[in-house]
């Protein structure tokens, strides 16, 4: 009888797996954020704990999975709508390489040494810091390369970076990229956007023009 219960116990969980890691959104093992990371394993401990011991009511591990389950349904909600969560819950992605040169500062930061990021820059099939314009390490870990374009020298490679999210300018990556609110708003205005909350997304494109993206449903 008992391991009867333990294939049932089996296959309930696994399905059951399955289903609240669809609720809890799309994303690939290798870019779990920490916090993703964490819950998985937790869900999976539980998993494993009911059905190991048939003794222990199978309630106590499924009200423990739905309990984790609501607090990352609720972050994300969170998340959704706040870019300080975001910050809080997947961190914030930092420049290790700009305009070519290495931010030993930053790595020391990271906790990063220059052995990690020569192995990432061979996973990115580069040979030489030479190639490389940028160098982001991204919240997940994952270095992101963007290489010199050896053919525009005159006009210098910008990295995608959001000027607006949800209606509210960031200033930090605006001194990044040595602009001022004021520069924003003055260039806004002239493709015909006056009110900054109507926004959902800016960022500057290489060659010195605005792609904005309007929120949604706004009226």
């Amino acid at each position: 009888m008992e391991l009867y219960t333990i294939i049932f116990r089996t296959l309930f969980i696994y399905f059951l797996i399955i289903i609240v890691f669809r609720m809890m959104g799309k994303r690939e093992i290798g870019k779990l954020s920490i916090i993703d990371f964490v819950v998985s394993i937790m869900i999976a401990e539980l998993a494993v704990i009911s059905i190991e011991d048939p003794k222990i009511p199978m309630l106590n591990s499924l009200v423990s999975i739905f309990v984790l389950l609501g607090i990352q349904l609720l972050l994300a909600i969170i998340s959704l709508k706040s870019r300080k969560m975001r910050e809080l819950v997947d961190g914030k992605p930092s420049i290790i390489i700009k305009e070519g040169q290495v931010d030993e500062q930053e790595m020391k930061k990271q906790r990063y040494n220059f052995d990690d990021l020569l192995t990432q820059l061979r996973e990115n099939n580069i040979r030489s810091l030479n190639e490389v314009e940028f160098g982001i390490l991204e919240t997940t870990g994952k270095l992101s390369v963007i290489k010199k374009d050896e053919d525009s020298e005159s006009s210098p490679i910008h990295m995608i970076l959001p000027l607006i999210l949800d209606g509210k300018i960031l200033e930090d990556n605006l001194e990044k990229m040595n602009k001022t609110s004021f520069w924003l708003r003055q260039e806004l205005k002239k493709v015909g956007f006056k009110d900054i909350k109507t926004i959902s997304f800016c960022t500057l494109n290489d060659d010195g023009s605005l792609y904005v993206d309007e929120i949604n449903n706004k009226k």
